[in-house]
């Protein structure tokens, strides 16, 4: 197929899936953000360099293209999947042989959990469905964020972080075991590609819980239905519209950051002009601190990271304060910034959050100042029972990035008592 016969085709500019195919066999099959774009871009004058001599070969030996458009890139990802699997076409080898790619798989419990999996790691016997294979892991954790801000669930996670979990809604009423299963039924649906289906069972629901004068329940399925209808997956456009795939790798030199352009974008769509700007990726760093001592005695401090809303562990530091006989929290938190902030080696982050109130956050500040450095810092601010009751700093940017500053909050708080638990235990043994 050459450059001509594509330009004979209509192909939107919409998300969706798109078929390479030789007669009635279909060769390849892809997503994009712009089915329009994506197709395109297999007839550039760079594709052996930029995609392989497999996608050469398999461009040269299709006769037609055909596409099936969808609302969004997340309902555009989960079909590419599902047809993949169900048509096994020739030049997509990879999804039809390598274990190592995820799947989501919903567990056989009482109240079933979302974990993704790697394909060598499934056993069939455990689980009650098995989704996939997805290539990019990135791109599939973005779509289980997504998909749970609507239908909240359990994951292999949930135990260690059930309270968090609860502050940003991730969690459903374990108590109603019966709504659960009715989210666990709907996401199964989303998985099988059935919107219109979990739209009805949605628009049932919420009219029976409303009969019953449930409008607490009634008012979660209203809301449900809204985030299905207007779902947000720019974090899919970043990873799936902009990427640079080497065919015979599957692997992504660089794509696009949108931060810079969020107000250029609209629904799925971004101005052809943002199309051809590219560059490298950096995960969105955020670093929380906490101080951790008993009367002063056996002070330690420590940083945590979240990336991209994800705890980093092997990036946790300890500190054992070294300049502070009493118990003054802001005196240890201005050395663990200034100690940490001496290791150029490490990368800095985009975001620090204290554990504390004003005090803390002015600390911070007057340790970045000494050591010339300008970061954002927030503070998350506690009740009686060191539960968050608050948090201090730019409004704006506290709504956008809540759930990673609450996650690196108490993941700091967790990491602290730990720490100062073994020193504690350590200088009580003889």
């Amino acid at each position: 197929m050459n450059a001509q016969a594509f330009k004979k085709n209509s192909i939107p500019d919409k998300p969706g899936v798109y078929f390479f195919k030789k007669n009635k066999d279909i060769l390849y099959i892809g997503r994009a953000t712009s089915l329009k774009d994506r197709v395109k871009s297999y007839f550039g004058k760079d594709l052996i360099e930029t995609r392989g001599p497999i996608l050469v070969d398999m461009v040269f030996n299709a006769e037609k293209i055909d596409w099936r458009v969808t609302d969004n890139v997340l309902e555009a990802m989960i079909l590419e999947a599902n047809l993949i699997k169900k048509h096994q076409p020739k030049y997509n080898t990879k999804e039809k042989s390598d274990k190592s790619f995820n799947y989501v798989c919903i567990t056989k419990e009482l109240l079933p959990k979302i974990v993704i999996m790697r394909g060598k790691n499934i056993q069939p016997s455990v689980f009650d469905k098995v989704y996939g294979p997805y290539i990019s892991g990135t791109q599939l954790r973005e779509a289980k964020k997504i998909i749970r801000r609507i239908f909240p669930f359990l994951d292999e996670k949930s135990k260690s972080y059930m309270e968090f979990y609860k502050q940003i809604n991730l969690v459903p009423n374990l108590n109603d075991r019966k709504m659960y299963l009715q989210n666990i039924k709907n996401i199964k649906l989303f998985f099988e590609g059935k919107k219109k289906k979990i739209l009805q069972n949605l628009q049932k629901e919420m009219k029976e819980y409303a009969k019953r004068h449930e409008f607490e329940k009634a008012g979660e399925k209203k809301r449900q239905i809204f985030a299905l209808k207007h779902i947000n997956d720019v974090a899919l456009i970043k990873e799936n519209c902009f990427a640079i795939q080497k065919f015979n790798g599957f692997a992504d030199d660089k794509i696009f950051d949108p931060a810079p352009f969020f107000g250029r974008i609209k629904g799925n769509k971004v101005g052809p002009s943002d199309t051809k700007i590219l560059s490298s990726a950096k995960p969105f760093r955020v670093e929380a601190y906490d101080i951790a001592h008993m009367g002063g005695k056996n002070m330690v401090g420590v940083m945590v990271v979240v990336e991209d809303g994800e705890a980093v562990k092997s990036e946790y530091r300890k500190f054992e304060i070294r300049t502070q006989i009493n118990a003054n929290d802001t005196g240890a938190l201005k050395e663990v910034i200034e100690r940490r902030l001496a290791h150029q080696e490490w990368p800095l982050p985009f975001l620090i959050v204290a554990d504390g109130g004003i005090a803390q956050l002015e600390a911070v500040k007057v340790a970045l100042k000494k050591m010339h450095q300008e970061i954002l810092v927030v503070s998350v601010v506690k009740d009686e029972r060191h539960k968050p009751k608050g948090i201090i700093g730019n409004k704006e940017f506290i709504l956008k990035h809540k759930s990673s500053i609450l996650l690196a909050n108490s993941e700091a708080h967790r990491f602290a008592i730990t720490y100062h638990k073994q020193m504690r235990n350590k200088n009580f043994l003889p």
